[in-house]
C-alpha cells in the first residue's frame, strides 16, 4: 500500500502591533516566507499592545483565543512575526499545545532548505546553532516532535540534545572551516584583480527577479522560482558588454527586512564579496508597493558593509507588470527593465559599461634599469607576458592595472 503524501503544515501567523513597524507589510512577507518553507498559512492574528508581554508575547486573553482557534481549525504551527525568548516559546506551547517558531527560526529553516554548496551549509548551521544555543533547555513541544516540520531542518535534534560544550566545540569547528573557505575566496579575489577581471554583483530584496535577470544576461541556467530565497549560494557567470569587454556577474542571496543578525554575521563574507564588486546592481520588484522600501533595505546593508554608493545602479525589474512604466519613481542613474521580456536590457548593459572603472590595459614597455621598483610593482600587481633584458634596459609586455598606467606611459613603445 502506497504511503499517503503528508499534507503541508497548517500555520497560523501571530503579530503584536506596538507601532514599531508596518505590521501589514511584515505579515505579507511572513506569508511568503511560510509558503517558501512548504507550509500552508491559513490565517493571521494581530493584537495591538503598547508593548510585548514578557511571558507570552501576546496577552493572556488573546493567547486563550489563539489556543481555541488552533483546536478548532486543526492548526499545526504558530509562527510569530518577531523573535521570541525561550520562556515565551515554552509558555505559548504549554497553553496552546501547538508547536511555536518565530520569524528568525523560520528564515533560518528556509536557508537550511536552500543551501547547496559546502560554504552555504556551513554558514546556515553556524547561524542555527548560534540561535539555538540559549534555547537548548525547555524546548517543550518542539523537542517532543523529533524531525517534525518547519523549524527542525539543519543541524538536527541530536545536536540540540548534547551539552553546551559540544555545541560550542561545533561552533568553533564551523568557524574554522568557514575561515578556510574565506581565505580561499580572498585568494580568488586577489587573483581576479591581478588578472584584471571586472565584477558586477546582483543584490537586492529576495524574489525581486535577480536569478531571472542573471539568466537573461548570461544564459546561466540559474534556478529562478517564485519563492523567497530561491537562490542562496552565489553564482558567477561571464557577461559580455556592448563594447565587447567581458566581466564577471555574481548573483547573491536575497535580503529581507529584519534579516536575522545570525545570518548577516554568517553570510558577511558572501555579502562583502558583492559589496566589493566594481559595479553593484540593486534589483527590486517595480510592481511591489514596497519597491522603495526594498531598495532602501539593500542600500543600508551595502552602506554597513562600507560600499560606496557611486558604484550602485538601482534596477527596477518586472516593469512588464506595471501599466505606466515611465511613471515609476527613479533614483539617480537607475534603469527600468523586465528581465522576463527583455525590455530595458540594452539600456542596462550600457549603464553597466558606463559605470565600469578604468580597467587594466596591455602595454609594451621599455624600462631603463633604474626603474626596477616599477618592474617589481608590475610583477606584483600586473601580469607579465614577456620580459627581455638588453644593454640599455628591459623590454616588457604586461597587462598593467589602471593605477599604474600613468607611470608606465613614458616608457610605452610607440
Amino acid at each position: 500500500m502506497e504511503q499517503m503524501e503528508r499534507r503541508p503544515e497548517r500555520a497560523l501567523l501571530v503579530s503584536v502591533d506596538t507601532g514599531e513597524l508596518d505590521v501589514e507589510s511584515s505579515l505579507s512577507e511572513l506569508y511568503e516566507l511560510i509558503r517558501s518553507a512548504g507550509a500552508d498559512p491559513v490565517g493571521s492574528v494581530v493584537q495591538k499592545r503598547p508593548h510585548v508581554e514578557a511571558g507570552t508575547c501576546v496577552g493572556t486573553g488573546m493567547l486563550r483565543e489563539i489556543a481555541a482557534h488552533c483546536e478548532r481549525e486543526e492548526i499545526d504551527l504558530l509562527v510569530f512575526d518577531r523573535e521570541l525568548t525561550p520562556t515565551q516559546i515554552r509558555n505559548i506551547e504549554e497553553v496552546t499545545g501547538v508547536r511555536v517558531i518565530d520569524r528568525t527560526q523560520l528564515i533560518l529553516d528556509i536557508f537550511a532548505l536552500r543551501a547547496r554548496s559546502r560554504e552555504g551549509r556551513l554558514q546556515v548551521e553556524l547561524a542555527q546553532l548560534k540561535y539555538l544555543m540559549p534555547r537548548l533547555t525547555g524546548r517543550g513541544v518542539a523537542m517532543s516532535r523529533l524531525g517534525g516540520g518547519i523549524g527542525t531542518r539543519g543541524p538536527g535534534e541530536s545536536k540540540l540534545e548534547t551539552d553546551r560544550r559540544h555545541i560550542r566545540r561545533r561552533i568553533e569547528s564551523l568557524r574554522e572551516q568557514l575561515d578556510d573557505v574565506e581565505k580561499h575566496r580572498a585568494l580568488l579575489q586577489k587573483r581576479r584583480k591581478k588578472d584584471g577581471v571586472i565584477t558586477a554583483a546582483l543584490v537586492g530584496y529576495t524574489n525581486a527577479g535577480k536569478s531571472t535577470l542573471m539568466n537573461r544576461l548570461t544564459q546561466a541556467g540559474v534556478l529562478a522560482e517564485n519563492k523567497l530565497f530561491a537562490t542562496l549560494d552565489p553564482t558567477a557567470r561571464a557577461l559580455t558588454l556592448p563594447g565587447g569587454s567581458t566581466i564577471m556577474l555574481i548573483d547573491t542571496v536575497g535580503l529581507v527586512r529584519r534579516l536575522p543578525h545570525q545570518l548577516v554575521d554568517a553570510f558577511r563574507s558572501t555579502l562583502e564579496e558583492a559589496a566589493n564588486a566594481d559595479v553593484i546592481l540593486n534589483v527590486c520588484d517595480a510592481s511591489s508597493p514596497e519597491a522603495s522600501v526594498h531598495l532602501e533595505v539593500t542600500r543600508q546593508l551595502l552602506q554597513e558593509l562600507g560600499c560606496s554608493e557611486d558604484k550602485v545602479i538601482p534596477v527596477m525589474n518586472q516593469c512588464d507588470k506595471v501599466p505606466e512604466i515611465h511613471a515609476l519613481p527613479m533614483i539617480g542613474r537607475g534603469v527600468r527593465i523586465s528581465a522576463l521580456t527583455g525590455e530595458g536590457i540594452d539600456t542596462l548593459l550600457q549603464r553597466i559599461e558606463d559605470a565600469l572603472p578604468a580597467g587594466p590595459r596591455r602595454m609594451e614597455l621599455f624600462l631603463p634599469y633604474r626603474e626596477g621598483e616599477l618592474l617589481s610593482r608590475l610583477h606584483e600587481r600586473g601580469q607579465i607576458e614577456r620580459e627581455e633584458y638588453g644593454g640599455d634596459g628591459i623590454a616588457v609586455t604586461a597587462v598593467v592595472p589602471a593605477d599604474l598606467q600613468d607611470l608606465c606611459k613614458m616608457y610605452e613603445k610607440e
